[in-house]
């Protein structure tokens, strides 16, 4: 079987939680063949992999989106779309449920240039009524330009070559699911989706917070992210989630039950189960497994640990993982050097399996999650965790709907200081109820997070698609 993978943003560029699943999962199926499409940012990235790429993956189509500035404009063309043809763009322009079939086929069949809709009459006149009727006290030019820089992405990634493949598999909703629902219309062939946190949740959070958005035009972005998950969700077979309350969220969203399903993460508890834990010394060694991005909150990280060394002088704090955001890389520093914080050290992207012995716990303080593979590493190898109340970790940390062993760490509200403090501090301060959880996150792992479990199960989940699948790819 040839499985496309759709990927956007993570594996191989980028070390983490996502591109360390994707790597395992591809090596555990030597059977099978794997094309990669990629969605990147920048084409300064274009083969700048941090992963030796499994012998595999036979394929890489890498897609760029910066690459859509750049695009030569052609000899002007007459446009002469029909009455249906024109509502699909006008649907698409304002974030509605457009006719995906009909642009598929203006942008990928027949290759009609972006720039020329763009620079038509018909796209004008559409910009013209939204201004009338939406934002009647928003400048035309802001309006038209906002409105571009959101088309261009999708436009451009409809007019990508599609890679052959036997099954297309997206790892979430957004441009992915584009592409994704793209491929299976055009080729013909089935389509799934596995979503690991939810996307257009996910991008809803960040443009809320994001300056380079105007607060009048937030809605207009949110909404459009969330036109993308419904597209994949109406023509993907299957879409599975990490944990229910995620497919209760899908369902939230429009996708039909029919077509979910959990699939939980595994990981490979052999290479954790017999680190052992660390030699007792003057030190309590806290670790963060983490790439350096906003969405991690390393910036409560270090505030909650800044609360901890006043009640615990002798704790010491490890943030293991790659720079993701170079930016808040450097203001996580300059806080660190405004509050004078001495044992705390960022040690950039090691070797986890090796380093976890130097550690007694570990801290995840992201403000969204889903199933994080961090804290199953860290449960598997006999280490307590504190989390943020995000995603499944309550579930993971407290057992709820895997078994009754107890807790294997403490759960608490997220951008809370001193919630995190006080959670650390009991791990800090209470020997033997740190290592009771360390017991029950070792046995739960070993019981419900398996690699190979996981595997088993997507292997299943893909003969299942074919099964509902109405013109099968394979014998």
């Amino acid at each position: 079987m040839r499985i496309c993978m759709i990927l956007e943003g993570c594996y191989p560029y980028v070390r983490g939680g996502l591109s360390s699943w994707m790597h395992s999962y591809i090596l555990a199926m030597p059977q099978h063949e794997f094309v990669l499409w990629i969605i990147g940012a920048e084409s300064s990235q274009k083969g700048k992999y941090k992963y030796v790429l499994p012998a595999n993956v036979v394929q890489i189509h890498e897609v760029f989106l910066d690459d859509a500035l750049n695009l030569p404009v052609r000899k002007k063309e007459k446009l002469d779309f029909n009455e249906r043809e024109i509502k699909a763009h006008r649907d698409i322009i304002s974030c509605k449920s457009p006719d995906w079939d009909i642009l598929f086929e203006i942008y990928n069949v027949r290759k009609i240039n972006m720039h020329t809709y763009l620079m038509s009459e018909n796209f004008l006149d559409c910009i013209l009524d939204m201004c009338r009727s939406e934002y009647p006290y928003i400048s035309f030019a802001e309006l038209f330009h906002t409105v571009r820089s959101m088309l261009l992405p999708m436009f451009y990634l409809m007019s990508q070559e599609i890679p052959e493949a036997d099954i297309y598999h997206s790892t979430a909703t957004g441009y992915g699911a584009l592409l994704g629902a793209m491929a299976g219309s055009l080729k013909h062939k089935p389509f799934m989706i596995t979503e690991h946190g939810i996307y257009s949740r996910e991008r809803e959070e960040e443009l809320l917070r994001a300056s380079w958005v105007p607060q009048y035009f937030k809605k207009m972005w949110i909404a459009m992210f969330y036109m993308l998950a419904r597209a994949g969700y109406d023509r993907a077979v299957s879409v599975t989630a990490l944990y229910k309350r995620a497919n209760d969220i899908q369902t939230d969203l429009g996708c039909d039950k029919s077509k979910l399903k959990v699939i939980s993460n595994g990981i490979k508890i052999e290479q954790f189960e017999n680190i052992p834990l660390k030699k007792p010394n003057q030190w309590v060694d806290i670790g963060a497994i983490v790439r350096i991005h906003p969405i991690k909150d390393i910036k409560t990280m270090i505030y909650s640990f800044f609360e901890l060394k006043a009640r615990v002088p002798n704790a010491r704090l490890h943030i293991l993982g790659d720079t993701d955001d170079q930016e808040y890389y450097n203001e996580c520093v300059s806080l660190i050097e405004q509050l004078n914080l001495k044992d705390i050290a960022l040690v950039g992207n090691v070797d986890v399996v090796k380093y976890i012995e130097q550690l007694d716990f570990t801290i995840l303080t992201s403000i969204s999650e889903a199933q994080p593979l961090s804290v199953l590493e860290s449960l598997a190898a006999g280490r307590p965790c504190v989390t943020t109340d995000v995603g499944c970790c309550r579930e993971i940390l407290e057992g709820e709907g895997f078994d009754r062993l107890g807790n294997a760490g403490v759960c608490v509200l997220p951008m809370h200081p001193q919630a995190i403090a006080s959670a650390m501090e009991f791990l800090c301060t209470r020997d033997n109820a740190r290592a009771q959880m360390g017991q029950i996150g070792k046995k739960r792992m070993k019981n419900h997070f398996t690699h190979k479990r996981m595997v088993d199960d997507y292997l299943d989940n893909y003969k299942e698609v074919f099964r509902k699948w109405p013109v099968s790819g394979l014998n």
